[in-house]
């Protein structure tokens, strides 16, 4: 089929428009949700923006494998790694010899899973154990031998990657025999509060962490040399040119990364900001920016459209589902229990649990897996109402629009339905402004929106930040409940004198 000659210079246009919108996409740096990688992408993103190449950071994503899942499906092109984190994590090799591996072997590895490492920074952060000081000294503990052999009733409160690592937790104990119950997984961002306040004794810490300098801590000595090298890289996908990003290489050593980790994390500068004045000047400002400031900052208009999309898009496409489903469970009652015990079911599952599903069933990080888990919260409540609605309205009205001679789709559409419309509106109302509160965890995945601020907040114990995301989605909450309202006292005005009466 050919195209007529009218249409065939905006059909070149278009494939000229594709073609240069592919050609001029972006480079996707990733990062983890702790200080360091979030500063090391940020600083990556600067540095490849500042000699002209199209960058773009996405911070947070989580925990290393869904950071190398999204390398190895071209979500991300680059992120911080670690050798030692590539070695036992990613490549599963045990050796004591493999962890000490040259790069030129790690990267015979990597090259058939499609990946490279490369640009080392500078630096080793390896992991570590640390006690309060005053709590190694009382107990002579100075080693992990010493801690296994005392066996202290000691409360550990260990980050969840750790616990979960093939170089973490259980490997560990194996090494040196240690018998401390693990207890529950917490937010690294909060292990140094929880671990001054007494609420936990041991903890996993990166030797680089800034908190290091400033808390009465003991960093134990790994004597047996279970924990490998972590020398900072880069590691990438095998198709992105590191020649733009060698200037970083070798620029960070420990000293350096601590303070940069602590100019970020101690005294609440943002990440761009550090990043910035590391590669203009090394200058660092220690002035912790205002509540106002952090929740008026440049990047509000775009967290908040990526927000909204993530709401309103959820919310269009639970409606096109939970309508109908409502409207067969009233058809068909012997459907009601069955569909109302699905949905309800669905709307029981973890918010982080259903991510880390839809994740690996779409097999992709970012706007869609988040926008599927709203859309699943989002169901009850239409459903339910849709029902409710649907089974409120009068059954003589239905036999009086039959006795004209409607049919059962007109029935619907010209009086079931707009009498079942307040209900059916409450039940949207419900879903929007509960996917509003539920979206903030979208930023886990790399779907961007309000919950950037929290948990980059919570990465660094900064509660301003933490606020600047949480108070704007709160606002939203309520702006939307607000909007409803008007729409459900304009449906309700609207809607015909007999079925007022009636209350329907």
């Amino acid at each position: 089929m050919r195209l007529p000659s009218t249409l065939r210079p905006l059909f070149a246009l278009l494939i000229a428009w594709f073609v240069g919108s592919a050609a001029a996409a972006p480079l996707q740096v990733g990062s983890k949700r702790f200080t360091e990688s979030y500063l090391l992408g940020e600083i990556a993103t600067q540095t490849l923006v500042a000699q002209g190449i199209a960058a773009e950071h996405r911070q947070g994503l989580g925990n290393t494998a869904i950071l190398v899942a999204a390398l190895q499906q071209g979500q991300i092109d680059l992120y911080p790694e670690y050798t030692g984190t590539i070695v036992r994590e990613l490549l599963k090799r045990d050796a004591p010899a493999d962890a000490q591996a040259p790069l030129a072997q790690i990267n015979a590895w990597l090259q058939p899973l499609g990946m490279k490492a490369a640009v080392p920074l500078g630096f080793n952060n390896s992991y570590a154990l640390a006690m309060r000081e005053a709590d190694a000294a009382r107990l002579g503990i100075a080693t992990i031998s010493e801690l296994a052999a005392r066996a202290p009733a000691l409360k550990p409160g260990l980050s969840h990657e750790f616990l979960a690592r093939a170089d973490g937790w259980p490997a560990l104990q194996r090494a040196y025999g240690l018998k401390l119950q693990t207890g529950a997984g917490l937010d690294h961002g909060l292990a140094y509060q929880a671990l001054a306040n007494g609420q936990v004794d041991l903890i996993d810490v990166y030797t680089t962490d800034a908190q290091l300098a400033r808390q009465p801590v003991r960093v134990l000595r790994d004597d047996r040399g279970f924990f490998p090298r972590y020398d900072a890289l880069l590691l990438m996908r095998t198709t992105v040119d590191e020649r733009p990003l060698q200037s970083m290489a070798g620029r960070l050593p420990e000293a350096e990364m601590t303070r940069l980790n602590a100019a970020a994390e101690l005294d609440g500068r943002p990440f761009a900001d550090v990043a910035k004045d590391f590669l203009q000047s090394g200058r660092q400002e220690t002035a912790h920016r205002g509540l106002m400031a952090r929740l008026l900052a440049p990047d509000l208009g775009r967290l908040l459209a990526q927000h909204l999309a993530l709401v309103l898009a959820s919310l269009a496409l639970a409606i096109a589902v939970a309508v109908p489903l409502g409207v067969a469970a009233h058809r068909l009652p012997r459907l009601a229990a069955p569909v109302m015990a699905v949905a309800g079911l669905l709307q029981t599952l973890p918010s982080l649990a259903l991510l880390a599903f839809l994740i690996a069933l779409v097999g992709r990080i970012g706007f869609m897996p988040a926008l599927l888990a709203l859309f699943v919260y989002a169901l009850l409540p239409i459903v339910r109402n849709t029902h409710a609605g649907l089974q409120a309205v009068s059954a003589g009205l239905t036999q009086a629009a039959m006795a004209l001679g409607l049919r059962r789709g007109q029935i619907l559409r010209a009086v079931e339905l707009p009498l079942a419309l307040p209900t059916l509106m409450a039940g949207v109302k419900t879903a929007a402004v509960t996917n509003v509160g539920t979206a903030t965890v979208a930023a886990f995945v790399g779907a961007g929106g309000l919950g950037e601020r929290i948990v980059a907040g919570l990465a660094v114990s900064d509660s301003a930040l933490m606020l600047a995301g949480a108070l704007p989605a709160a606002i939203l909450a309520v702006a939307v409940q607000w909007l409803f309202d008007a729409l459900e006292r304009r449906v309700t005005h609207n809607r015909p004198k007999e079925s007022r009466k009636r209350g329907a």
